[in-house]
């Protein structure tokens, strides 16, 4: 049954080359080990190569070509992964000579996102990144035949079926953006609605594996799948929290960032990440346990600009500080607080709590008023949106103080602030 297994399991060989000035790969290696495993594949050697660029015919020099081919024999491995995005050229010149199975970054992210995805708009988005890849792909090897000048070798059945391939992948990515339209419209709907209902929304965003759906569960006992895999959950989930002074917050779990994001997924996820554009705050949620928080830290923040939601309340949350020993000794200097918790424990969580309410807080403005009794339904307004501190019966009205968010000001009678 063991030799069955290995048999089955891809044994595989990490490939990465270190550019000048490119962060450092072996990190990048140690992340896509972590990938491989995600995906079932057992990594069995790592071989790297310091470049100023990568090759442009085989991504690694002719040398390493041969080191490597040597080194899946001795350890009968039967694939190797890139860890960048290999232009056609490359993996085909790879595939020829070590005459195994080349895969990349891009490939092992869409095999894992492809596996993970369990609702219509995930299965959508999934398939449409991989369907602008393979397009990618086929018109890498277009061109190639099109040097040949015309002639011998360019025509026939191979151009031919070249052709077919092209025209039914275009004719799958136009129908599956209709189908992602339809769910887009959908989703502003219901993202209209929560406006009209003038609830706050909490956007959670951070590196995979951070423990964005463990703090989502933690919260509001969401049951979201929870697992130390990369990408383990990609679908976005909604729930409702509590605040401890009694108001009400939507949180949002946003699928997880990571280094190298395919552009292909950035753009058919970009519906999904979007839902940190449009929430009023940004949870960030940071591994503090891992080396290289700080980097991953930094990629959360650069596809944050990407998608423009920059510019929000930030609190950064440094996750796992339990299996940090000193705890926290860092803080996140673009966010407006830096807090450590355990999303695992619950440690950290009630100051979590008082930290979003301060942010609504800041958002908010205090109402004194008299309303006349004819006018006693404003009142309604402030108890479902706002904070109604005081209530008090005169001769001449219902007299309150409240604190109300900044954008309901006109709809309380006293026009714009």
């Amino acid at each position: 049954m063991e030799i069955l297994k290995r048999e089955l399991q891809e044994r595989v060989i990490l490939v990465g080359v270190q550019e000048d000035g490119a962060p450092d790969v072996e990190a990048s290696l140690k992340e896509l080990s972590e990938l491989a495993k995600t995906a079932g594949a057992e990594t069995v050697g790592v071989v790297t190569q310091n470049l100023e660029h990568a090759h442009p015919g085989t991504y690694i020099g002719k040398g390493k070509v041969e080191e490597v081919k040597r080194l899946a024999r001795e350890l009968d491995a039967n694939g190797i992964i890139c860890d960048d995005e290999l232009s056609p050229a490359q993996m085909k010149n790879l595939e020829d000579a070590l005459d195994m199975k080349v895969m990349d970054r891009t490939i092992l992210i869409l095999d894992i996102f492809a596996s993970h995805a369990s609702t219509r708009e995930g299965k959508v988005q999934v398939e449409l990144a991989q369907a602008r890849y393979r397009m990618t792909r086929l018109s890498g090897f277009g061109k190639a035949m099109s040097r040949l000048g015309g002639g011998i070798g360019t025509r026939g059945p191979g151009e031919t079926r070249l052709e077919e391939d092209r025209r039914r992948i275009r004719g799958r990515i136009t129908q599956l953006k209709a189908e992602l339209r339809d769910i887009v419209r959908q989703r502003e709907v219901t993202r209209t609605q929560r406006e009209r209902n003038h609830v706050p929304v909490a956007a959670i965003v951070g590196y995979t594996n951070a423990g964005k759906s463990t703090l989502l569960n933690r919260l509001t006992d969401a049951g979201v799948l929870s697992e130390d895999k990369l990408f383990a959950t990609l679908d976005p989930t909604t729930r409702a929290l509590t605040l401890p002074a009694g108001e009400k917050i939507l949180l949002t779990d946003t699928v997880g960032f990571i280094n190298k994001l395919p552009h292909h997924l950035v753009e058919a996820f970009r519906s999904t990440l979007e839902e940190a554009r449009y929430a009023d705050m940004i949870l960030h949620v940071v591994d503090y346990s891992k080396p290289a928080y700080e980097q991953q830290m930094a990629v959360v923040y650069d596809t944050l600009k990407e998608l423009g939601v920059l510019g929000k309340p930030v609190l950064t949350l440094f996750n796992k500080c339990d299996l940090v020993p000193g705890g926290l000794t860092t803080r996140d200097p673009r966010a407006e607080r830096s807090l450590e918790l355990s999303a695992l424990t619950g440690d950290g969580l009630p100051e979590l709590l008082r930290a979003v309410e301060g942010i609504l807080l800041e958002s908010r403005i205090l109402v004194e008023h008299l309303y006349p009794f004819g006018e006693a339904g404003q009142i309604q307004l402030i108890r479902r949106y706002g904070n109604l501190l005081t209530e008090e019966y005169t001769e001449d009205g219902i007299f309150v103080r409240a604190l109300m968010p900044r954008h309901l000001y006109g709809q309380l009678g006293f026009g714009e602030e």
